[in-house]
């Protein structure tokens, strides 16, 4: 289970414990807490039931467990867990016997401070757990009486790391173990108060001081989600179960709005809990999903992302001037990775997108006039580095000697195949990426003529989209399987002929002639790509086809949203 509040959150099983695989307490990409486990008589408590109660709070409901002479269910335990800026979990254990108990109630701690991508990297679902390497001891425990808190600490000096445990009440203390002996009357209650507190710096807050501004956390986040729901539009439905998504959706994009470094305002987040940072092209596109919302996500993102566009031409992070980024990470994270990194084709066409959308929606001229330069520039790289060979369309190869290999939205290592399941080599121009230069040359030619009265930048953007359109249909249609746009072109030019939901991107972009669109849109709901509940990333007629493969069958919602 996952609560989150911006780029911090906690991960646990559903009785509320963190183990040290892919669970923890996670703040700046760092892991502060790697393990917490409650005990009682040396055994875990026994789940009821569990959920979130916000997205940055939950809730566990445990009953004992046999052990240690406790006779069933005479204890109820109830953990309620926030998150912040740091984490507070308030245990409550209540004797609803007739007969007086007593037990010892554990806490076992530890904090491991190894960085968010050597944890994903264990994850089987986004990671490669087999060869993940092995994860560090907790660091070592120190026990301060009169504080009542625990602390971790790794590192000297600047790089110093530190986390802080602060207990209610006293316990006995062994390493990184806590005990308590707890005696209750029938009905009588036992309560303890866990706060934690994450340094990035080493530095410590002093506990009561720290507990207090937490307390005023809760009260904080509660307002902000509060008035989120006050500001986004209220839908009036007799279907309830459209009501139940829309809300949801709500609360989730609520979720995912984090502040970036130097912003006052909210952008959202790729997605927790591996990606809660800045990811170029999902907070671009998640931001040209959600104007029904409100442009406030949208202006700090592209307020954000101009900041954090390249200057310079540096190989070693995949980066050329005008580039918009694809990956922010921070702490340890930035040091096994890097602290921004530029490996994506995509993230800059849709730069110009966005804010082009932002137009459409609020008619704020003095917004597109503030950031004309960073769209401009976006622009100058599609034409200057993204065409790399001066054939006119846009393409990938890495730089970084451990960049991505894939550098478009399927950017797994295996995306890029023929029908015959042939891996496609670099130099790589996705279909995709063609339909959004297209699609933000045709919306930055109505902001020159509209907004920044440059008649002549605007006839030259239409007219280079209206030759992209030419030179595209001609270099990527294929005839074969009634019609369709090939996936990508290889290094030699070859359209890599799969059928992918990559096509549906192009009508979303309008970049396809009306002529073709049928054969599109035949395509896209045959059996081969649509699946019953969505739109395959991969033709089941493609050799490379897997419907358990990351880019290669499965069904992608932000994929589906862009075809609907």
């Amino acid at each position: 289970m996952t609560i989150l509040e911006g780029s911090t959150f906690c991960m646990s099983d559903d009785r509320g414990d963190i183990g040290p695989e892919t669970s923890g307490f996670f703040a700046s990409d760092t892991r502060f807490l790697s393990e917490l486990r409650l005990t009682m008589n040396g055994q875990r408590p026994l789940l009821l039931s569990s959920d979130k109660v916000e997205y940055f709070s939950a809730a566990f409901y445990l009953r004992n467990p046999l052990a240690g002479g406790l006779p069933q269910d005479a204890l109820s335990l109830v953990r309620e867990r926030f998150v912040g800026e740091g984490m507070q979990e308030q245990i409550v254990i209540r004797n609803e016997s007739m007969e007086p108990v007593s037990f010892e109630l554990g806490l076992e701690l530890g904090a491991d401070f190894v960085d968010i991508l050597a944890v994903k990297d264990r994850d089987f679902s986004l990671g490669d757990p087999r060869h993940a390497e092995p994860l560090p001891p907790s660091a070592p425990a120190s026990y301060d009486d009169t504080e009542r808190q625990l602390v971790f600490r790794d590192g000297e000096g600047g790089d110093a790391v530190q986390t802080q445990v602060v207990l209610s009440r006293a316990g006995e203390v062994d390493g990184a173990t806590v005990r308590f002996p707890v005696s209750l009357a029938p009905r009588e209650t036992w309560e303890l108060r866990l706060d934690v507190f994450a340094s990035s710096d080493g530095e410590s807050v002093a506990p009561r001081q720290a507990v207090r501004q937490l307390g005023n956390e809760i009260a904080r986040v509660q307002d902000s989600l509060a008035a989120w729901h006050l500001r986004v539009p209220q839908l009036r439905t007799s279907w309830d179960g459209l009501l139940r998504a829309f809300n949801q959706s709500a609360s989730d994009l609520a979720a995912l709005r984090m502040r970036s470094e130097g912003s006052l305002g909210r952008l959202p987040a790729a997605g927790m809990p591996w990606f809660m940072t800045v990811f170029g092209r999902d907070t671009l596109i998640t931001c040209l999903q959600t104007p029904l919302f409100g442009p406030e996500l949208s202006r700090t993102a592209l307020q954000v992302l101009a900041r954090l566009q390249a200057r310079e031409d540096d190989a070693s992070i995949d980066a050329e001037p005008g580039k918009i980024v694809h990956e922010v990470r921070h702490g340890k994270a930035a040091a096994r990775w890097f602290p921004a990194y530029y490996g994506t084709v995509d993230a800059t066409p849709l730069y110009p997108i966005l804010l082009s959308e932002v137009w459409r929606w609020s008619a704020d001229a003095a917004f597109v006039r503030e950031l004309r330069e960073p769209a401009l520039r976006a622009l100058e790289w599609v034409d200057r580095y993204g065409d790399r060979d001066g054939d006119g369309f846009v393409e990938y190869e890495r730089r970084s000697e451990r960049g991505l290999v894939n550098q478009s939205w399927k950017d797994s290592g295996d995306s890029q195949r023929f029908a015959d399941g042939t891996l496609a080599e670099a130099p790589i121009a996705p279909c995709e990426v063609q339909g959004y230069v297209y699609d933000a040359k045709r919306r930055i030619a109505e902001l020159a003529r509209d907004v920044w009265r440059d008649r002549a930048l605007a006839d030259r953007l239409d007219r280079e989209a209206a030759e992209l359109q030419l030179r595209f249909d001609k270099a990527f249609w294929v005839e074969g399987r009634g019609g369709y746009y090939a996936l990508a072109l290889d290094r030699d030019k070859r359209p890599v002929d799969s059928l992918c939901s990559n096509i549906g991107h192009l009508l979303w972009s309008g970049i396809v002639p009306p002529e073709r669109v049928d054969a599109l849109v035949d395509a896209l709901m045959g059996d081969a790509l649509w699946s019953g509940w969505g739109v395959r990333t991969m033709s089941t007629l493609d050799a490379g086809y897997n419907p358990l493969s990351y880019h290669n069958g499965t069904v992608w919602p932000h994929d589906n949203s862009l075809i609907v």
